[in-house]
């Protein structure tokens, strides 16, 4: 086991830099992770691997796809595979396990993994199925209490616990006969990752909707109107949103100025700076320097 300080890049997107405690990664390529991150917003991003959200304290509203979910303390929700998705996290500090493993690593135990789209969100879950949404919550409060017990075997039974939540997500939380999206649906995705990709990549620069129209061969307005329809807000303000990000990691982890951190990360306008990062945070770039401490 190890604890760092990271700034995660995923398969596609940009996330908050936090603390994490990483457990290890199994030959069933399970990755056990206890995290405690500030609050604040993380710009959408995706991965291939199924991921298990399951806080210890405070509440995140997470937007999958477009679609909103509220999550609160040792509520568990399921990210399916590829599905792209953003987090705001509220409170000082949010503490949260979280797990990650590819549906190919469980192809062995399942064959068709691949044909499953899992669906678990709290507010979703039916009178039927709350006794074992409850029993998977219990599972994951397992986990924790054995991390904090620091038993030997911890990554022995903690690997029990989540198989026994994987196949109560595949029995009672998937589907196999009904597709959740369509090949257009799939096609739309493929195009927001290729448009993930290319502001990572690209955000620190001058950014203009015709360069994004262009990369997908597309007009400008029909480019507009797709992106808003798919993920919910404007390309401008998605695009703000990581810069934003950005640069709430530079004020925590470095000493350069405001101006310097803003325009480093492609912002040239200081009153839509300002106004984005107190939307997305709560308060002004100064504030944050002030309650937190500064970690180069």
């Amino acid at each position: 086991m190890y604890i760092k300080d990271v700034i995660v890049i995923q398969n596609g997107g940009f996330m908050h830099p936090y603390n994490e405690a990483i457990l290890g990664t199994s030959p069933l390529d399970i990755k056990i992770g206890f995290h405690t991150r500030s609050e604040g917003y993380s710009p959408l991003h995706w991965h291939e691997a199924l991921e298990i959200l399951y806080p210890l304290n405070g509440e995140s509203d997470i937007f999958i796809e477009g679609t909103p979910y509220h999550q609160k303390n040792k509520q568990l929700l399921v990210v399916d595979s590829n599905k792209v998705h953003s987090t705001e996290h509220k409170g000082n500090s949010a503490m949260f396990l979280c797990i990650h493993i590819t549906k190919k690593s469980l192809e062995w135990y399942f064959p068709k993994i691949q044909d499953y789209r899992v669906c678990c969100y709290p507010d979703m879950v039916t009178d039927e199925l709350f006794p074992v949404y409850l029993s998977m919550c219990q599972c994951l409060k397992s986990v924790t209490e054995l991390y904090m017990k620091n038993t030997p075997t911890f990554l022995l039974e903690s690997e029990g616990l989540v198989l026994q939540v994987i196949s109560n997500l595949i029995l009672h939380f998937a589907n196999d006969s009904v597709p959740l999206s369509g090949d257009t649906d799939k096609f739309a995705m493929n195009r927001i990752r290729d448009i993930i990709g290319y502001v990572e990549a690209h955000f620190t620069e001058p950014v203009c909707l015709q360069d994004v129209a262009d990369l997908l061969g597309i007009g400008k307005e029909y480019f507009c109107r797709f992106f808003k329809k798919n993920m919910g807000i404007s390309f401008l303000n998605y695009l703000n949103q990581v810069r934003a990000a950005h640069i709430y990691h530079d004020l925590i982890h470095t000493d350069d100025p405001v101006q310097v951190v803003m325009e480093k990360n492609g912002f040239t306008n200081q009153k839509l700076f300002n106004k984005t990062f107190k939307i997305l945070y709560g308060c002004t770039p100064s504030q944050i320097r002030k309650t937190q401490p500064t970690q180069k």
